[in-house]
């Protein structure tokens, strides 16, 4: 049933319109500088940092109505917003009980909002959504769901990806990355992809 559901959802994406190849990318970028600024997301942990006053300092996780509470400022919105704006947004609330309060906001775990996560479903050893890494590719994706099961079929697999937003899917040949060393095959992530590895019918 599961896999039935796959090959429909497949067929559904397909006829949006043809498959395109994406450009390879490098195992190891030449230039391997930061990413799009980090946003948070329900479930991640933050450590928030108030300076001179430790007993505001405290762990939190987002909630997942994207809301976190601190001592003296409580529902503040997080989902949506890098750790710098946070901390802009717990001083503006902090500023009505400290004198000209600093706050820094640091991640200790994290997951992300939807569009920054890579989703992977379908015939991968461990299907999952994973955070989005600066200059990730396919290759760490398949490292980190860990390869293929026995019954893909990896070289049929589908990349979907919004872009100006519309949505386009994209094909890619995992199988001939993963088993054959393909370099060609390997190719660029980006945050909200969105992988479909079906089911060989043999």
């Amino acid at each position: 049933m599961k896999a039935l559901g796959l090959v429909l959802f497949s067929l559904v994406l397909a006829s949006c319109g043809p498959r395109e190849l994406l450009p390879s990318a490098p195992f190891v970028p030449p230039d391997e500088g930061p990413g799009p600024h980090y946003v948070i997301g329900p479930g991640d942990g933050l450590y928030i940092h108030v300076w001179r006053n430790p007993e505001l300092s405290t762990n939190v996780t987002v909630r997942p109505d994207g809301r976190v509470s601190i001592p003296l400022a409580e529902d503040l919105p997080a989902t949506g917003k890098t750790p710098s704006q946070l901390s802009r947004d717990i001083e503006e609330q902090l500023n009505v009980y400290i004198q000209q309060p600093i706050v820094t906001v640091m991640l200790q775990s994290f997951f992300g909002p939807f569009s920054q996560q890579v989703r992977v479903v379908g015939e991968a050893a461990s299907p999952q959504a994973l955070p989005y890494r600066a200059n990730m590719t396919l290759l760490d994706v398949m490292i980190q769901v860990g390869g293929l099961t026995e019954f893909a079929a990896g070289d049929r697999a589908s990349l979907i990806r919004f872009e100006d937003g519309e949505q386009r899917e994209y094909r890619i040949k995992i199988e001939s990355l993963i088993k054959d060393g393909d370099i060609t095959a390997n190719v660029k992530i980006l945050p909200g992809d969105v992988l479909i590895i079906p089911e060989s019918i043999l």
